[in-house]
């Protein structure tokens, strides 16, 4: 049986498929963008598929600490694209 690689949504804490995951990531130049693809290079952090779990990510600057870095408002409002 083959194992699913799992990773913990920076929203809610829930361990889930990392398929099931939107990936954010920060790369060696500081650029910090999505990841459709799952294999960028980079520092990476998941969120789950809900708006919910983007807002508290927001609102405890979980990106933020994750990537050490101040996060642009366009990213988020890039990710609250996708979640529609």
């Amino acid at each position: 049986m083959k194992k699913i690689p799992k990773r913990t949504c920076i929203g809610c804490n829930e361990n889930k498929e990392k398929k099931e995951l939107i990936r954010i990531v920060k790369n060696k130049d500081g650029n910090i963008f999505i990841d459709t693809t799952g294999k960028a290079n980079g520092r990476g952090a998941y969120l789950c598929n809900n708006k919910e779990c983007l807002e508290k990510a927001i609102k405890t600057k979980r990106l933020e600490r994750t990537f050490e870095t101040t996060i642009d408002e366009n990213i988020y409002k890039e990710l609250k694209e996708v979640l529609k």
